[in-house]
């Protein structure tokens, strides 16, 4: 079955499955904006599409990122001070599980070093952290996520995306229940992070919020090329503000957020079923162009959970 066919039927299974989380809601229900209010519009449909600019008189945004390092059997944990231009949307509240999905339409032109994010951020001193980037270029955009456990990530896998992101709206999502975390772009799942904490694998633990961002990311998404401020304003779009989640405020997940009340953590959703494996398969074959897991200079022994894979 070529890759086409298989991604409609896996699409359709997905949409019968999550239909129940469709619905609308205008960005003021549930989010507020974070950081650089004057680049942040409301567009039409009743405040259901929220439109982020970036330019070079975007907001100046300070912020302060946790690093553990461990070396030596001695864990370290210093603190970064770094600052942005830019503007983000976060949610009103944190959650502990769930079935997050955004459709975004990213920058067109060239974006090259305008970052794009969709992502959870539990917003503690050692976070977790769970993250769709969308590295701007030339040419084509790159996506990339990531996971961070305890203030842990560097699990960065990269992929090709098999359309243009640029020209019409996406679903990207992320099921987070007690056994797994699995990333969807249109329902096709393309990332699963396995609850692994048996094997001493950090897990997310912590309540989290859910953001979205248009950031300057040069220096580090672009391999040190700077952004053409000529070809901005660099806009993104969001829309799709309902949210599918168990709130969960506390400094550790509340124990209901794991329960059979929420329908994401039923059993048909504790692992891909074999339509969506083949699915994430073929994803992963042809699309794939980084993953942590192979880079051996980085790990010349796979981490743990890539072992399991």
């Amino acid at each position: 079955m070529d890759f086409p066919i298989l991604c409609f039927f896996s699409s359709l299974f997905l949409f019968f499955d999550f239909c129940r989380g469709e619905g609308v809601a205008s960005f003021h229900q549930n989010f507020d904006v974070s950081w650089g209010h004057d680049h942040v519009l409301a567009l039409g449909h009743g405040g259901t599409r929220i439109q982020l600019t970036m330019d070079e008189h975007s907001g100046w945004f300070w912020f302060s990122y946790t690093l553990k390092v461990i070396f030596l059997d001695e864990i370290w944990i210093g603190m970064m001070f770094l600052w942005d231009v830019g503007c983000g949307i976060m949610s009103k509240l944190k959650y502990g599980s769930g079935f997050f999905r955004m459709r975004l339409k990213l920058p067109k032109r060239d974006s090259t070093a305008v970052v794009t994010t969709y992502y959870l951020h539990s917003h503690t001193p050692l976070h977790d952290e769970v993250d769709f980037e969308f590295l701007g270029g030339s040419k084509k955009t790159i996506l990339q996520t990531n996971v961070y456990t305890n203030g842990v990530g560097s699990r960065e896998q990269r992929i090709h995306l098999w359309f243009d992101p640029t020209l019409d709206f996406h679903s990207y999502s992320i099921l987070w229940n007690h056994y797994q975390l699995v990333f969807y772009i249109d329902n096709i799942p393309i990332r699963v992070f396995k609850n692994n904490t048996r094997l001493g694998v950090g897990y997310p633990t912590q309540g989290m919020i859910i953001e979205g961002t248009l950031w300057n990311g040069e220096g580090w998404a672009s391999n040190g090329k700077p952004i053409n401020w000529r070809e901005g304003p660099f806009k993104a779009i969001y829309e799709g503000f309902k949210i599918e989640g168990c709130p969960s405020e506390g400094p550790i997940i509340s124990q209901e957020c794991e329960t059979s009340k929420y329908w994401w953590n039923g059993e048909k959703f504790r692992q891909l079923d074999p339509v969506q494996q083949r699915a994430y398969e073929n994803v992963r074959r042809k699309y794939v162009n980084y993953d942590y897991c192979n880079d051996r200079w980085r790990y010349p022994e796979a981490p743990l959970e890539c072992q399991e894979q």
